[in-house]
């Protein structure tokens, strides 16, 4: 009931602008970042409403054909037509007919107050009496366009249709603007009977044009009624508000306000251009096996999320799936942060060597042999070139470096939400093993590309953005950018021409996960990042689709119109300016390994010439003793004085660096010993800044120890 007791006082009669105000449509309304529609999310099931629409909004030919049919003297009267009652028995006008003579604005009152509702047996003399009171009282507060508006807004039509905006879309696919005089005259026809037979409205529809002298539209009319109420017809307006299915089902559809309207960062044009793109591709690659995508397009200032495409629409089986929010394993798009952080700890510069050859590694399940995705081996190649080109030996040596549970500690501080630690993974984690979204992998790739600042995405206008916060090393995430807008490091792998190949600076890296289950593109430009993901929901193989042709494609056609549209505003792409603390050397390599080329570097990792950094795939651990996970006992016969731990590491460390043990600083990282006293212990390796470096466990036990602390019996193993 919208407006309870609205005939017993004019106190209690609500006002033209609070029914407008509490009117609601059935429908969430998803608006991009300019305030243009969407998308339109059904949240109401009871009555199917779209939003208000005003007099001016609404054709005249519907206008003259509501009054025709319903209220002829609508503008004369003052709520009641008196000249209708008396032109009729009392009984026939009371209790026979159902509108004969019901003004529109009794009928409103109606539609306004649920007690002067027409019951399902007719009409009383107590609800008419109450209409026409109402009615009274409407007029002499309401003007007569307030009336009719509202009228017009709030009538039921056919089924769960209310509203002429409603009407429109449904049968007729317009805006109620664009009604010409036989379209008027079916709806004005639905008011008097919504659902009637589709015969009888068509005849109502023809008296209708009768009185309009357009009788001669009647056949016209027959037909066409015929066709639109035989079948439900499409329940949107056109095309530009169902752009957004996936966001809209995910920022209105657990709201319980009623039909909110929610103002999204979205780009309506862009939206719509991804959407097509994507779309054209999988086209192409039907043929092996590929139904399904997703692409996100995000403001690298911002954070605000310009584009989501959750799937291939009609071209799934699965279009129900979100794309951008659903984890698939990464391959190899994590690569760029392992190597990242292994330059960032001075492990490895971009001008290192790694082999590139046959190598198994003991693990906890057996031993892993990776393999390049050509099955081929490159021997000896620079850190540049192996990222350039994604070899998945040099990847795997590099983790050995860093370790799966460093690597894991800080793809979470990228936002990537893995759930198990290193161990679990292993050494098949460089190579994407882990499963990620592609919203996270595109704002991780965002944050490389913002210098290792990273915030939220930002996806609703309302949304305070937040401050940014480091978490790369903006020296570090500065080479690997480089790395990855290189084409010519690309080379081995993927040759001059491909279409990571742009005109204008962007840094880019493709993926496959194992079996082709999942490809891979996500790349940022001084602007923009994109992120693509094909595939097929089910988890099936895709056949013969690599990174280069399946997702990357896509990219840059969405990359190349982003860069459009900002060098027709005017605004140009430079490459990012080197932060402080990189420095440019010329390198050469041992035995011509690689051309002679100039570097970025970071401050204190420059030589001359550059060798092998690890050819069997072992970790070179910084911290030389105590041993990783060691247990040391103190002996009883000895002198607890006399019984200390060497602390000692790798020759040749900067200045400045120093021991932490148990969160405490020990002096220089010069070798130490240490009085060794029963428990576990930490002991880490700090950089010049206080950095850690590197870490490991270890336990002292004692018979002191016993003394302090009771002990547990355990039971034996068999």
């Amino acid at each position: 009931m919208l407006a309870p007791g609205i005939g017993s006082a004019s106190t209690d009669l609500p006002s033209f602008s609070q029914i407008k105000a509490g009117y609601r449509t059935s429908d969430s309304t998803l608006l991009d970042r300019h305030g243009q529609v969407l998308h339109l999310l059904r949240t109401d099931p009871h009555g199917r409403r779209l939003p208000w629409v005003t007099l001016s909004e609404i054709s005249p030919a519907l206008r003259t054909a509501v009054l025709l049919s319903e209220d002829r003297r609508f503008y004369e009267h003052t709520g009641v037509d008196w000249s209708a009652i008396s032109a009729a028995a009392w009984a026939n006008l009371w209790n026979t007919r159902t509108r004969g003579a019901s003004t529109v604005t009794m009928q409103l009152a109606g539609l306004l107050d649920r007690d002067l509702a027409v019951p399902q047996g007719g009409r009383s003399v107590r609800v008419k009496l109450g209409q026409a009171s109402a009615a009274w009282q409407l007029e002499k507060h309401w003007r007569k366009d307030q009336i009719l508006e509202a009228y017009l807004n709030l009538v039921g039509f056919r089924g769960e249709v209310v509203g002429i905006a409603a009407l429109s879309a449904q049968l007729f696919q317009k805006h109620p603007n664009g009604l010409n005089l036989e379209e008027a005259a079916i709806a004005a026809a639905l008011v008097r009977a919504p659902n009637a037979p589709a015969a009888q409205v068509a005849q109502r529809a023809c008296e209708v044009l009768r009185q309009q002298q357009r009788a001669q539209g009647c056949s016209w009319v027959r037909a066409w009624t015929a066709q639109v109420l035989a079948a439900p017809r499409l329940e949107r307006l056109n095309a530009d508000e169902q752009l957004a299915p996936h966001l809209a089902q995910r920022l209105l559809g657990g709201s319980k306000a009623a039909s909110p309207s929610v103002r999204s960062t979205l780009d309506a044009r862009l939206q719509r251009f991804a959407r097509d793109a994507l779309r054209q591709q999988l086209r192409e690659l039907r043929e092996q096996n590929v139904q399904d995508g997703a692409l996100i397009v995000i403001d690298n200032a911002s954070g605000d999320v310009l584009a989501w495409i959750g799937s291939s629409g009609s071209l799934s089986q699965a279009a129900q799936v979100d794309g951008v929010l659903a984890p698939r394993q990464a391959g190899s798009t994590l690569k760029p942060f392992l190597y990242e952080t292994a330059i960032a700890q001075r492990w490895l510069t971009a001008a290192s060597i790694l082999e590139d050859s046959p190598v198994g590694l003991n693990t906890g399940a057996g031993l892993y042999i990776p393999q390049n995705y050509d099955r081929r081996f490159k021997g000896l190649v620079s850190v540049r070139t192996a990222l350039g080109s994604s070899l998945n030996i040099p990847a795997v040596r590099a983790l050995v470096l860093v370790g799966p549970d460093r690597f894991v500690h800080d793809l979470r501080r990228l936002g990537l939400d893995l759930p198990r630690d290193g161990g679990h993974y292993g050494y098949s984690l460089a190579l994407g093993s882990a499963e990620v979204t592609l919203a996270q992998l595109s704002n991780a790739y965002r944050t490389l590309g913002n210098g290792g600042q990273a915030t939220p995405l930002r996806l609703r206008i309302s949304d305070v953005r937040s401050r940014p916060h480091p978490v790369l090393d903006p020296a570090s995430s500065f080479i690997v950018a480089d790395i990855l807008s290189d084409r010519e490091a690309r080379v081995p792998t993927f040759g001059l021409q491909n279409a990571l190949a742009a005109r204008y600076w962007a840094a880019v890296k493709t993926g496959t996960s194992k079996d082709m289950r999942d490809n891979w593109c996500v790349g940022f430009s001084p602007r923009y990042t994109v992120g693509v993901w094909v595939g097929n929901a089910s988890g099936e193989p895709m056949w013969n689709v690599s990174g280069s042709s399946g997702a990357a494609p896509i990219w840059r056609t969405v990359m190349d119109e982003l860069y459009r549209r900002d060098r027709s505003a005017g605004i140009s792409w430079q490459a990012p300016s080197p932060p402080p603390g990189v420095v440019r050397q010329d390198v050469r390599f041992e035995g011509q390994l690689e051309a002679a080329r100039s570097e970025w570097l970071l401050p204190g990792t420059e030589q001359s010439q550059w060798r092998l950094a690890s050819a069997q795939g072992s970790a070179v651990r910084l911290i030389t003793a105590p041993a990783d996970r060691s247990i040391m006992a103190l002996d009883p016969d000895i002198p607890p004085g006399a019984q200390r731990l060497s602390l000692r590491a790798i020759d040749g460390l900067p200045r400045h660096w120093s021991w932490r043990l148990n969160g405490r600083q020990l002096g220089p990282a010069v070798p130490t010993a240490w009085p060794m006293w029963p428990g576990r212990h930490e002991l880490e390796l700090l950089d010049a800044k206080g950095r850690t470096v590197e870490r490991l466990s270890f336990e002292v036990r004692g018979a002191s120890l016993n003394s302090r602390a009771p002990t547990k019996k355990t039971p034996r193993s068999p």
